[in-house]
């Protein structure tokens, strides 16, 4: 059985521009912005003929793909999708204490620390768990074969590792913005990258 998979990052919120952060909990909308790069990737992959569309339970991915259900594709939100939980930074400002100890925690993950979570937050290898429970899912759906999923910057990085057997201390070499996109075919048990971070429907729209 072969699958393809479109992996998309969320359009741009207001709380992306102004740098305050929003993991798992944060619910934010889409900015004016954000809603043009969904336009603007609709446009460029509306003839792909979508079996079945997946986001996060977070409105910013439910958002990003609305054009598509317009067209009547249809969609199954799943938690294994989320963003990571930032704990209690979330919402919170990037002020020189966060960032600091966002710095730490990022260190320690490039040291392979994949427990380590800030306070009240979730690790990478926690989200890996999830994310597992949830590519199980998408993969047990026999009739589905051309998948558009739709989720969070840090959460796609380390998705990315696991699902093409990169150590998820390595997720910082997956680069992302708002709708960039991975497009993966996985066959024989297993994934491949055919489309490394696509972003050319977003010519135009990345310097506003």
């Amino acid at each position: 059985m072969k699958k393809t998979f479109y992996f998309i990052r969320h359009g741009q919120t207001d709380l992306n521009l102004k740098g305050i952060v929003q993991g798992r909990g944060v619910d934010s909308p889409l900015n004016d912005n954000g809603f043009k790069q969904a336009q603007a990737f609709y446009e460029a992959y509306k003839n792909i003929p979508f079996d079945k569309i997946y986001t996060s339970t977070l409105l910013r991915t439910h958002q990003t793909v609305s054009p598509f259900l317009k067209d009547g594709v249809p969609m199954e939100q799943l938690m294994g999708l989320d963003e990571i939980s930032w704990g209690i930074y979330e919402g919170q400002e990037q002020t020189e204490d966060i960032l600091s100890g966002f710095d730490k925690v990022v260190t320690s993950w490039k040291n392979n620390d994949l427990d380590l979570a800030i306070e009240n937050g979730e690790s990478p290898n926690a989200l890996v768990y999830r994310q597992k429970e949830a590519v199980d899912y998408m993969l047990e759906q026999e009739d589905e074969e051309t998948i558009l999923v739709c989720m969070h910057g840090r959460a796609m990085r380390i998705m990315l590792c696991h699902l093409t057997e990169v150590p998820v201390c390595k997720m910082d070499d997956f680069p992302h913005t708002n709708t960039a996109l991975y497009k993966l075919e996985y066959e024989n048990n297993s994934f491949s990258i055919v489309d490394y971070y696509n972003t050319k429907h977003l010519e135009g729209l990345l310097n506003e």
